[in-house]
């Protein structure tokens, strides 16, 4: 359908992203609405915007563009919430290629694509370059067995109290980037049943217990029992973490009294790299009436490396858009080009109906009980697969 070139069609956008993101967003927005003067977006904040898209869509307002957390998408698009856009796809000769194949694949359910990858993240190693140097540690570790020996450097013990931490450990979520370093993965390749209590996850949780309880790199609850509001890694107590390029903004902030790096996760026992992909689409409610002006929006976003680009210079996101990814704008910059390195090898979480119960209410817990040694790595394995199981055949 051609767009009528006289007629101004105000489109509305919803996402979670509020305070200083909507600015970002609107910036954007701005660059769009002078250029398409025929198209007018309006950008709308929507707390828990997933649960408020299924009651617009029950009856109510609904929008048309949706800044989507691509995570969602095997959750909601078999309730319609979402408007598959294959045929857009395929009438305007976009080519998939041009994004992470990942990320694609995360806007994808059951056959059908329901929106376009606008921005992608991963985790990656933050390190203190003033702490590595005093250690004596030339380059950031690149194996498991580097990362052990780094971080046990980097502890300070002093007077039977930890001072400071050589590697936070405080986030046991991250098992699921662990057990791909470790040549394993959560689900079986149907998505069907867990596969975490395997080897590759009795090797990640032998790794994590080594260096709590052996190594003694870190403590349970260091970093929660800090100042309230302080951020170890900031203040020197924490020397290495796991972050994402959403910390970029807050630490590049301290100048030369925060001197730190960031290198792609460690490879594990084996020499398997591994890292977890999030990040946001761009997509289109099932019921907008406004579909074609919806498509041309994001068509305009994501397609165009140079709108990624100058998205990422506003907000600090890595587009996910592979040419823009690759601009010198990141692999030039000493903090990106990490980034942009692990996105070579960084993985979704499995897009499964009932995924992130596995994770949040079967596994997590039991995890955290073995972290404080009431658990056996092969009980909390175990336990977590029985319930696990159980979640996905539930959502089946």
């Amino acid at each position: 359908m051609k767009l009528r070139e006289n007629k101004v069609t105000k489109i509305t956008m919803w996402g979670s992203w509020s305070g200083d993101q909507v600015k970002q967003i609107q910036e954007q927005l701005d660059t769009f609405n002078k250029t398409h003067p025929n198209i007018q977006v309006q950008y709308v904040v929507q707390q828990n915007l997933e649960q408020k898209l299924l009651t617009a869509l029950a009856g109510g307002e609904v929008p048309d563009v949706l800044l989507w957390d691509r995570f969602q998408t095997a959750l909601y698009a078999p309730k319609g919430a979402l408007a598959p856009i294959d045929e857009y796809v395929k009438k305007d000769n976009v080519d998939l290629k041009d994004f992470y194949s990942e990320a694609v694949r995360e806007m994808s359910y059951d056959g059908k694509l329901y929106g376009l990858p606008m921005a992608v993240d991963n985790r990656s190693l933050f390190y203190n370059k003033k702490l590595f140097q005093e250690a004596g540690i030339q380059n950031p570790p690149t194996t498991w067995d580097e990362l052990e020996q780094d971080a046990k450097k980097l502890t300070v013990w002093k007077d039977g109290k930890l001072i400071r931490a050589g590697l936070a450990l405080d986030d046991v979520g991250l098992f699921n980037m662990w057990i791909l370093q470790a040549g394993g993965d959560m689900l079986t390749p149907d998505g069907t049943k867990t596969a975490f209590n395997s080897q590759a996850g009795l090797d990640v949780l032998n790794f994590l217990h080594k260096l709590i309880y052996d190594d003694k790199v870190y403590v349970n609850g260091f970093t929660q029992g800090l100042a309230q509001g302080e951020d170890p890694f900031v203040t020197g107590k924490v020397a290495m973490k796991f972050n994402g390029p959403w910390a970029l903004a807050d630490y590049k902030k301290y100048g030369n009294d925060l001197d730190f790096g960031v290198a792609p996760a460690p490879a594990g026992p084996n020499g398997d790299k591994g890292t977890r992909m999030g990040g946001f689409g761009l997509a289109i409610a099932s019921k907008s009436t406004h579909k074609d002006q919806a498509w041309e929006f994001i068509k305009w976003w994501t397609t165009i490396p140079e709108n990624g680009v100058n998205f990422a210079k506003i907000s600090g996101w890595i587009p996910a858009n592979i040419k823009a990814a690759n601009d010198p704008y990141f692999t030039n910059d000493p903090y990106y080009k990490a980034f942009i390195e692990a996105m070579n090898f960084a993985k979704i979480r499995p897009p499964v109906p009932g995924y992130s119960d596995v994770e949040g209410k079967a596994l997590i817990p039991d995890l955290q009980l073995f972290l404080l040694n009431q658990m056996t790595a092969e009980q909390a394995l175990k336990d977590a697969q029985q319930k696990g199981d159980s979640i996905l055949q539930q959502n089946k």
